[in-house]
């Protein structure tokens, strides 16, 4: 190889590594934005019925609003990771409800992908298929797994957007209502905006069947606004996450457990007729990892 054009590569190299750190650095200044206090509302309407049953009645339109905190729980170079509280009641007084919580890895590899009945199949793909993407994790309040897929930061005309379609659990506004479909899949947008960010969904109710084709019985489109206030608005969720972050730690570092696993994972509805977050959220027990990890454990499947 010539002096000159050696030399080249080296620069285009150089150039190409830096050009990389500045995306990354954009990404990361993205994904951390969405962390704060925000007036949130909730916008989910059912846009097209595509159901042969007659009877087939679409879910209401529904409109709600609240004051989120998303607290910032982890934030390394490869991983953010953040916490979502709801804020209710009275502003002297609230009443502080754990939310879902969102970790963000970068050119991760290991998934579990959600496919109906609580379960969740394990899928490692090659670095090659998520250079530079990051991957979406998305927890249940008890901080079990819900959904998640890979997708690059587009930094573009002034925007800054993150675009994936995976497959999810029914949502709580609609699981406890409907048994018509097992699956939803989730095309989500998060955008950032000049006044917060937007969750923007385009999403299809699936009934999914082993041996069968899916069959999409409707579609539905989410629009929510994360409008950001003043952090001491949010206070009370604040002092909350201060008072129970190390019990919620040691919760996460059990089912970090379980994922390392590597394999798929099957979990229980209920056990003892009890939902896994009822007992999470019992505040005078469960605070030790003696008493979280076993009933975590009992909630997985062999």
């Amino acid at each position: 190889m010539k002096p000159l054009t050696f030399f080249l590569l080296i620069i285009l190299t150089f150039t190409l590594s830096l050009n990389a750190q500045s995306k990354k650095k954009k990404d990361l200044e993205a994904i951390k934005s969405m962390c704060g206090c925000f007036e949130v509302t909730f916008n989910f309407a059912e846009t097209f019925n595509y159901s042969k049953d007659s009877l087939y009645k679409p879910s209401e339109t529904k409109t709600d609003k609240g004051l989120e905190w998303a607290q910032l729980v982890n934030d390394q170079n490869n991983k953010v990771s953040i916490q979502h509280l709801l804020q209710v009641g009275n502003p002297e007084k609230p009443y502080i409800v754990k939310h879902w919580r969102q970790d963000w890895l970068y050119q991760n590899t290991n998934f579990y992908m959600y496919n109906g009945n609580n379960n969740w199949k394990f899928v490692s793909k090659p670095k090659s298929n998520v250079k530079g993407q990051w991957t979406q994790k998305v927890y249940q309040v008890d901080d079990s797994p819900r959904y998640e897929g890979s997708a690059t930061w587009v930094h573009v005309d002034g925007k800054s957007y993150w675009e994936n379609t995976t497959d999810a659990p029914l949502p709580r506004r609609e699981y406890t209502k409907r048994s018509d479909y097992n699956i939803t899949q989730r095309g989500n947008r998060h955008e950032i905006t000049s006044f917060g960010w937007v969750h923007d969904q385009d999403n299809k109710k699936i009934i999914r069947e082993v041996g069968k084709n899916d069959i999409i019985i409707a579609e539905e489109k989410g629009y929510n606004t994360y409008v950001k206030v003043p952090d001491s608005r949010c206070q009370g969720a604040i002092d909350w996450w201060n008072k129970n972050k190390e019990k919620w730690a040691l919760i996460r570092a059990k089912w970090d457990d379980i994922y390392s696993r590597n394999k798929d994972l099957s979990l229980k509805q209920k056990v003892n007729n009890k939902v896994l977050y009822k007992y999470l959220f019992d505040e005078e027990n469960y605070k030790t990892a003696k008493e979280i990890n076993p009933l975590i454990e009992s909630f997985v499947k062999k």
